[in-house]
């Protein structure tokens, strides 16, 4: 039933959302497809498995216990934290907790972890701010460029 009631609020949320990405326009043309292709796929694609969340049959009939609801809401606590510290700290550091903490969570030790992460964030940044030339937010790395 929860699962249900889930699909059913997240498809209304991706509809939302649709309507709101169909509004986005170029101030000039650039490229043919346009800013609005990218969140519709993944709002479309969202929206074909939260749709499939309310129409398929039941498997389980349990709910999660109180460890497992307990995870998953620190699991959606990093990401907004993640989400809220990506423009102060930049995107090395941000990635670095983000992954170290989700790490963390599920089960990981903390030396690996705490490497993985940071790994992950200097890597990352190299590879889109360096290689595919997409502007990232270096926050408290800053004085590095200037």
């Amino acid at each position: 039933m929860y699962d249900r009631l889930f699909g059913s609020v997240w498809l209304l949320l991706c509809a939302g959302l649709a309507v709101i990405a169909w509004g986005f326009q170029p101030p000039f043309s650039y490229d043919p497809v346009g800013p609005r292709a990218y969140p519709l796929l993944l709002l479309g694609l969202l929206g074909a498995g939260a749709l499939w969340l309310v129409i398929r049959p039941a498997l389980h009939k349990h709910l999660l216990g109180a460890t497992q609801s307990l995870r998953a809401l620190l699991c959606i606590a990093g990401l907004l934290a993640f989400a809220l510290l990506f423009e102060p700290l930049g995107f090395v550091p941000a990635t670095a907790l983000a992954a170290t903490g989700l790490g963390l969570l599920f089960g990981g030790r903390p030396l690996p972890c705490a490497l993985s992460g940071v790994l992950m964030g200097v890597l990352l940044y190299v590879l889109f701010d360096l290689l595919l030339d997409v502007p990232l937010p270096l926050g408290v790395f800053e004085f590095l460029v200037e």
